[in-house]
């Protein structure tokens, strides 16, 4: 396919593909499914080559969040039956995160519920940082606690955390049917404290929530627009319970497609393979390897995901090796990316630093792809019970 061909010699320059491109890429058939898949590996190949980052949540504080993410076991008003346990202690986070580690985590997300951390609650994840990173060398620590007050990043910062996660989550025009605690503008607006103190931005996306394929690309060109380091894909739990607990709209096919999507788009980006992988993609996991470069081991924040075990072996099967603590995970040339401008913006915006992008390729028409209904299958979302909050075994 001539868009196909277009969009990798796009991606190897790291320059941007047009809307009516990456709309396109979500509208092929099921018939062009490993084109695409084809296409878009060559592209995550040239930047990372065949190695995947492996990286372990650890729930810090589970439930009871004043916000209302209609996405969210955690939200206000959720009958989701998750764990639910207050603050971990550092010693009890550092263990939790040690088990991650001896299973090949190269980074440890420290994650919390609620609005945003008050000051004493960033003392706390600081303690935590501490503990994690004293007992495991050359680990990384990137802190969720949700919208940042002013200060809060560069304490963070100095307390040794490498990056920061706030997921967009869908797009400006929608998030106001998702969420109405707080706006989209609030969390750019985190995105960007994270990026200015010098951490590591990791912002997001999640698909499944009955989202348009515009919505799609919406999201993802305004999170190239803020140029994160690190773009996790996630793809709706749909827990009983939450208010999209019946919406169940993926394939492992769309859920491939939007994947190479963002991979075009973000060609030299870390992209994250994150929750909901085993519900939606199922036996296809293995082919998502092609596009992202980076997965989360073992479970979820609220529910568990494959047996770290099989993550290892779909690796190693797949042909893919695990990035290792001695090996940086971006291209160099990210590394540099202050050079280029300040947060917000950088090398991952718009076209390639230090060139002019060429005129976009036509776009051959392409009728726009129907989906058809999904069978639900709430019997693949088990809630969480072990690991961080209880005392069984963590699956790491």
């Amino acid at each position: 396919m001539d868009l196909l061909n277009t969009l990798v010699d796009k991606g190897l320059r790291r320059e941007l593909p047009t809307r009516e491109e990456a709309l396109a890429v979500l509208a092929t058939s099921d018939d062009e499914l490993l084109d695409v898949v084809a296409a878009a590996g060559k592209v995550r190949r040239k930047w990372f080559g065949r190695r995947v980052k492996l990286n372990y949540l650890v729930n810090l504080k589970s439930g009871l969040c004043p916000e209302d993410c209609s996405y969210c076991s955690q939200r206000l008003g959720s009958k989701a039956e998750i764990l639910k346990y207050t603050w971990l202690k550092p010693e009890e986070a550092s263990k939790a995160a040690a088990a991650g580690v001896a299973g090949g985590a190269k980074r440890v997300c420290l994650v919390a519920s609620g609005r945003g951390p008050t000051d004493r609650d960033v003392d706390r994840v600081s303690q935590t940082i501490a503990a994690i990173k004293e007992e495991n060398e050359g680990v990384e620590v990137c802190a969720c606690l949700g919208l940042l007050s002013d200060g809060q990043a560069e304490r963070l910062r100095s307390a040794g955390a490498d990056a920061y996660n706030h997921n967009l989550n869908t797009s400006e025009g929608t998030y106001g049917d998702i969420t109405t605690t707080h706006t989209y503008a609030d969390r750019v607006d985190t995105v960007q404290k994270a990026h200015a103190a010098g951490l590591s931005a990791c912002s997001g996306l999640i698909a499944g929530m009955g989202e348009s394929d515009e919505d799609l690309v919406d999201v993802v060109f305004a999170l190239r627009e803020l140029d994160p380091d690190s773009v996790p894909v996630n793809f709706l739990i749909p827990f009983e319970g939450t208010p999209l607990a019946k919406e169940w709209n993926l394939t492992p096919q769309r859920a491939l497609r939007i994947l190479a999507m963002v991979r075009f788009v973000c060609p030299d980006v870390e992209v994250r393979l994150a929750g909901g992988r085993e519900v939606h993609l199922r036996t296809l996991q293995p082919l998502a390897l092609h596009l992202a470069n980076s997965i989360f081991l073992g479970d979820y924040l609220t529910s568990e995901g494959q047996a770290g075990k099989a993550d290892l072996e779909m690796i190693a099967d797949a042909g893919f090796e695990v990035e290792g603590t001695d090996t940086t995970t971006l291209p160099e040339h990210r590394s540099d990316a202050a050079s280029c401008g300040s947060s917000g913006g950088g090398c991952g915006s718009g076209s390639v630093c230090g060139s002019d992008a060429e005129a976009p390729a036509e776009v051959p028409a392409v009728a726009p792809a129907v989906a058809e209904p999904q069978t639900a299958r709430p019997d693949l979302v088990a809630v969480r019970r072990r690991g961080a909050g209880t005392d069984l075994a963590p699956n790491a």
